[in-house]
């Protein structure tokens, strides 16, 4: 019931349309009456005695009186007729049934148009709210989680949302409707009739209900079995070159064939279940059909001697009760689309409700300007329950640069994301001057800091476009005077449309230096207070690295910079460097310094090939 409460709240956002949607099935379901109805008094021109009498009808009020009122007056205009000239009565007969269908049909119509635009808008904005809380989500979300599984709920999971649009309308709005309306009139002809009909279809409800707790299981092991195929293509064609230089593409096809099959016995169980329902219902309101013929029919011969139906409305009563059918039908199928897109919306709130953890306070410190520097005051951090970093304590000044080295995972990358807040430290503070991090604006702090990392992440889209990622008021100028300096700008104007060439999914047509002077280009156009190296040289060839190095030191002229480095020799110059070993600082100091005191850096160091 939750899931369906959250169902209408996405619908009714827009009323209007809803509304329309609701009032133009309405319409349908009356017409389809009417049109229904109508055979009644076409059969009664056909069957009825040319001399049999009907008494003129009274109105005597009453909202649902008029209705009746209507029904009475039509019918005894059309015997009238029927009497005088019984051609010209079927005649009219006929076209007043063809009215009714097309009317019926074009409120149906009305319905499907507006039911398009609602179902749509509802799937625009749910995958909306995914993709803004997947962009708000800690860094740490998507170390436990598959980004494959995320992109499924986005597709699939939402697909099942749209479906549930229209099945929410049908069982609330239409199918209801529906069937108080044909009960409604079943009743007025023959009451008797009408509830040993009522006695035998609760089985089908039953039923029902059975296969629609069955199949929303189902559904939620197939959206999870999605999430799995979907990961399993995105590191497929993510690693395509690993794959193929390896020669491993038969062991990742049978990895992925093998998830396939799953999710397509899953899938295929689930439909199976659904599709039941119908043919199933179907078949037992079939046989309700032959008993109420039956007793419907005892009812019609026994009419001379106790007033029962006539022949002309037992046969309207059965075309009638034959559409009442459709509506349960209906009622049954979306009620089981609604038990399937259950499941679809439980995953979906599992991102929607997932802990961003980055809290911003209510009434944020706002940061202008970086004046003094950026301390670490007895930092501590653990992923879940692996502590990585204990206790650390430095701080950068204003226009200094600050190196961290160490073997792997003795915590660089963590102390270096900790800075701009892609994730929160457990123990002790940051300090942005004088300003705990947690205290300040999100956005402010962000904006201070500029990052290359060692791998170059580029965009699907022009080179001027990566260099100008958020800040879209930058000028031709300044994007072509920050390449410049990122020894970017001649092999940008070589390429077949300079700075308007596309550079592929994650800059693939660049090389990995021209990636990383790309990525540095950005860093330049955004002009940081503080500028975070990772690694920015770690993957690159020797002439590569030597450009990449030099776009770096201009970079960081006059700025206050954390470099996380893997050789050493491009640290030489840092004006601290702080030596990490499983979370802890072990030594710090400047290079000379470190190298006499022969211990951690000098063994790096020597490693290296750097005896001075």
């Amino acid at each position: 019931m939750k899931s369906v409460l959250e169902i209408y709240r996405y619908t009714f956002k827009y009323k209007g349309t809803a509304l329309l949607v609701i009032l133009f099935n309405l319409l349908y379901v009356i017409f389809n009456l009417i049109s229904l109805a109508l055979f009644v008094p076409f059969l009664q021109i056909i069957f009825t005695k040319s001399d049999e009498i009907i008494a003129q009808p009274n109105y005597n009020g009453g909202f649902f009186d008029y209705f009746i009122y209507l029904g009475k007056s039509f019918d005894f205009q059309m015997h009238s007729l029927a009497q005088s000239d019984p051609k010209e009565a079927l005649f009219l007969a006929c076209i007043s049934i063809g009215i009714a269908f097309f009317l019926k049909n074009i409120f149906r119509y009305g319905a499907i148009w507006f039911q398009a635009q609602l179902r749509m808008s509802v799937v625009r904005d749910v995958r909306d709210k995914l993709f803004e809380k997947a962009m708000n989500l800690p860094l740490s979300y998507y170390t436990d989680e598959r980004k494959g599984d995320l992109m499924a709920r986005m597709q699939s999971d939402v697909g099942e949302i749209e479906i549930a649009v229209v099945s929410m309308l049908e069982v609330f709005f239409r199918e209801p409707i529906a069937i108080i309306i044909n009960l409604g009139v079943l009743l007025y002809w023959s009451a008797e009739l009408t509830l040993f009909s009522l006695c035998v279809l609760p089985f089908t409800t039953l039923i029902i209900a059975m296969i629609g707790k069955s199949l929303k299981r189902t559904a939620k092991q197939g959206q999870e079995q999605m999430g799995t195929l979907y990961s399993s293509m995105d590191e497929g064609l993510g690693g395509i070159r690993i794959i193929k230089a390896f020669n491993a593409i038969p062991q990742i096809l049978n990895s992925f064939k093998k998830e396939n099959l799953k999710h397509q016995k899953l899938i295929t169980k689930a439909f199976r279940k659904r599709d039941l329902s119908s043919p199933l219902n179907e078949l037992i309101v079939t046989i309700v059909m032959l008993v109420i013929v039956w007793y419907g029919g005892l009812i019609v011969l026994d009419n001379p001697t106790n007033g029962g139906m006539d022949g002309p409305y037992f046969l309207g009563f059965i075309l009638v009760f034959s559409q009442l059918t459709r509506p349960i039908s209906g009622l049954a199928k979306e009620i089981a689309n609604l038990n399937k897109s259950s499941a679809s919306q439980a995953r979906i709130n599992d991102i929607l409700n997932a802990d961003e953890k980055i809290y911003e306070k209510e009434n944020p410190t706002p940061i202008s300007n970086f004046s003094k520097s950026i301390e670490y005051k007895n930092v501590s951090f653990k992923y879940k329950d692996v502590k990585v970093l204990k206790d650390i304590s430095f701080s950068i000044p204003i226009g200094q640069t600050v190196a961290l080295v160490g073997e792997s995972g003795s915590g660089k990358s963590t102390l270096a994301e900790l800075l701009p807040r892609f994730y929160d430290v457990n123990h002790g503070e940051i300090c942005f001057d004088d300003t705990n991090i947690k205290d300040a604006r999100v956005k402010d702090l962000r904006d201070h800091i500029g990052i290359v990392s060692q791998e170059s992440i580029l965009f699907n889209a022009t080179v001027k476009e990566n260099i100008a990622f958020g800040m879209p008021n930058a000028t031709d100028m300044e994007i072509i005077d920050a390449a410049k300096i990122a020894n970017a700008h001649q092999f940008i104007e070589a390429l077949d449309n300079g700075y308007e060439t596309n550079i592929g999914e994650r800059g693939n047509k660049l090389s990995g230096g021209q990636k990383q002077r790309v990525s540095i280009a950005r860093a330049i156009l955004k002009n940081p207070s503080i500028l975070i190296l990772d690694e920015a040289t770690s993957a690159l060839d020797t002439e590569s690295e030597k450009l990449v190095q030099e776009a770096l030191e201009k970079l960081m002229q006059n700025r206050t910079s954390l470099v996380i480095a893997h050789r050493l020799s491009t640290i030489k110059k840092a004006d601290n460097i702080i030596v990490l070993s499983k979370g802890e600082i072990v030594e710090q100091g400047n290079h000379k310094d470190l190298m006499m005191l022969k211990g951690t850096y000098h063994k790096l160091s020597t490693l290296q090939g750097i005896n001075e």
